[in-house]
């Protein structure tokens, strides 16, 4: 109520309704993000960098960052103007015909000029606009500060309806209303969608307590939408017709709608990843992971994308072993290093529940007054334990920046709460929202890459494993068995198999063989390369030089070390 334009937001939301319908239509995302955390400015030029990352204007180049006066806007400065601030707005707006606009700059500007007017004081904005998906979109970030250097609130009315109200507006300016035939053409489209529609609003609106509406309306274009609504819902098992003209609507049903509207939408997301990457799947049997009930996935990344580019959710679809079509929410996208599409991945569910060095810390903390201290672990000796004790401190402080429940004490040691394993279980569940699986990297190199391969690859530690994956002889599946077949040849070929009485017998140390092969191969390249000699590294080793870049092998990744005339290749850890 004490928000800016709560006035203006009460008015426009309470436009008459049908008015919607000529209206060009407009959704606003909107976020509030606190900056006056431990992490002070961190998410704010996170998110800057990422609206700004390469490949979303419409030539594939990077997303130039402006402003109400310039096309090109110093971002470091509005961060600096930021410093101190409580809170910034972040807003992605999106206009249903936005793919008719060659620009979007002059719509965005106008939009906020009339923010101004209606929460009457001046913003301090900057915006990109995106043309990276099906519906070009812009990408606005406020400053939480009005005029006067006050913190600015706007209401939850404008934020919710007034902003949209007036984004519709300017987007019915500009390429005019509906048309009665477009008005009529989408209501009609609408009888038959399995997902919550204006149909179906207002059929909540006018049914009774006991979920009951009649299907008769004076209306005839009105009545023959709602009739053929009806009969699209009975068929759903969402409403049972009672006769004389009344229907029983299921309690819930707009929430089964919205389910099935979400589903729908990923299922074709999938379809054009598939046809994208130009992979045939008749009949695809597709799934939707959910990470409470989900068994480790097994498979080949076919795309990923963003599901939510507000809250920087992303998506994997994983072509699996199992024959079918997984869609898996990753959640943030700092979560999950980038993975080159045909990359085989394994994808398990993170697990919610407290762990051993969780009970450790409780089962200390007691018996010294609430109180934990590393001391214990480092009496016997501490080259010993120091990477124990670090283990312990490292998760006591990420508890304490995320959640709480803990502090740290001046002298090193920690206050620990009375309940601290339940604590821990929420802290875990905290984590899990922001990346919810693991996505475990089993190859970067795509399936026909590896069959003909010098070196030890996925397919290679599948062949000698004690269990490998089981495959269904569908989809990817069938190819990995195909694969499978193609890379024992190449291995009988090359001496490190030998076929016997029908079956494949292979070298010892297989795996090793060919992890050293291809290491040593790739080693005389890059001494060429660099000028500088390889030096080998085993195990136990100690290594010290400057990291230059990663490298990647069949066999997994390893990190450059250049000294001053020497250089080595390390496991990636």
């Amino acid at each position: 109520r004490i928000g800016r334009g709560s006035g203006v937001g009460r008015v426009l939301a309470s436009r008459d309704r049908f008015a919607a319908f000529r209206q060009r239509r407009v959704i606003i995302k909107s976020r509030i993000v606190r900056l006056d955390g431990p992490k002070g400015l961190n998410p704010a030029r996170a998110h800057l960098r990422y609206i700004q990352r390469d490949g979303v204007t419409r030539d594939g180049e990077p997303g130039r960052l402006y402003s109400a006066e310039a096309d090109r806007a110093d971002g470091r400065a509005f961060l600096d103007r930021q410093s101190g601030d409580r809170h910034q707005f972040r807003f992605i707006v999106s206009a249903e015909d936005g793919a008719d606009y060659e620009d979007l700059k002059p719509l965005a500007r106008r939009l906020m000029a009339q923010m101004e007017q209606d929460l009457g004081t001046k913003l301090d904005w900057v915006a990109v606009d995106h043309f990276n998906t099906g519906h070009p979109h812009s990408h606005i970030i406020v400053r939480g500060k009005d005029e006067r250097g006050k913190d600015l609130i706007i209401a939850r009315e404008y934020l919710t309806q007034g902003m949209r109200e007036r984004a519709a507006e300017l987007v019915s300016l500009d390429l005019g209303p509906r048309t009665d035939v477009e008005i009529a053409d989408r209501l009609r489209a609408e009888t038959g969608q399995e997902r919550l529609t204006s149909i179906d609003r207002r059929l909540i609106r006018e049914m009774d307590e006991g979920g009951i509406v009649a299907a008769v309306d004076r209306d005839p274009f009105q009545q023959s939408l709602r009739a053929g609504r009806l009969q699209t819902l009975g068929r759903l098992g969402l409403a049972q017709e009672l006769g004389g003209g009344r229907w029983r609507l299921e309690p819930g049903f707009d929430e089964t709608l919205n389910r099935m509207g979400e589903r729908g939408d990923i299922i074709r997301t999938m379809q054009r990843a598939f046809t994208a990457h130009g992979i045939e799947r008749p009949g695809l049997d597709a799934a939707i992971a959910d990470p409470a009930t989900m068994r480790p996935i097994v498979g080949r990344v076919v795309e990923r994308g963003l599901s939510d580019e507000l809250n920087d959710r992303h998506y994997l679809i994983v072509d699996a072993v199992d024959g079918r079509v997984h869609y898996v929410d990753i959640g943030r996208g700092e979560a999950t290093e980038a993975l080159p599409t045909g990359a085989v991945v394994r994808i398990t569910p993170k697990r919610i529940e407290a762990r051993a060095v969780d009970r450790t810390v409780a089962g200390v903390a007691p018996g010294k007054g609430g109180r934990y201290s590393i001391d214990p672990h480092l009496r016997p000796g501490p080259s010993a334990t120091e990477n124990f004790a670090e283990t312990h401190v490292r998760r006591l402080e990420a508890m304490r920046k995320l959640t709480g429940g803990v502090e740290r004490e001046a002298d090193g040691s920690w206050t620990i709460a009375a309940d601290h394993v339940v604590r821990t279980a929420a802290f875990e569940a905290e984590r899990a929202r922001s990346a919810p699986v693991i996505v475990e990297t089993l190859s970067t190199f795509p399936l026909d890459r590896q069959a003909g391969h010098d070196g030890a690859t996925w397919l290679d530690r599948e062949l000698v494993a004690a269990t490998p994956e089981p495959l269904r002889e569908t989809g990817f599946g069938t190819e990995v068995v195909a694969a499978k077949a193609l890379r024992q040849r190449w291995l009988i070929d090359q001496g490190l198999a030998d076929e016997e009485q029908g079956r494949v017998v292979y070298r010892a140390n297989l795996l090793t063989r060919l992890r050293q092969r291809e290491l040593n191969r790739v080693a005389s390249a890059l001494s060429d390369e660099l000028g500088l000699r390889y030096v080998e590294t085993r195990s136990g080793d100690r290594v010290e030089g400057v990291y230059r870049r990663p490298v990647d092998l069949a066999s997994g990744r390893y990190a450059l070390i250049e000294k001053s005339r020497e250089f080595t290749l390390v496991p990636w850890r």
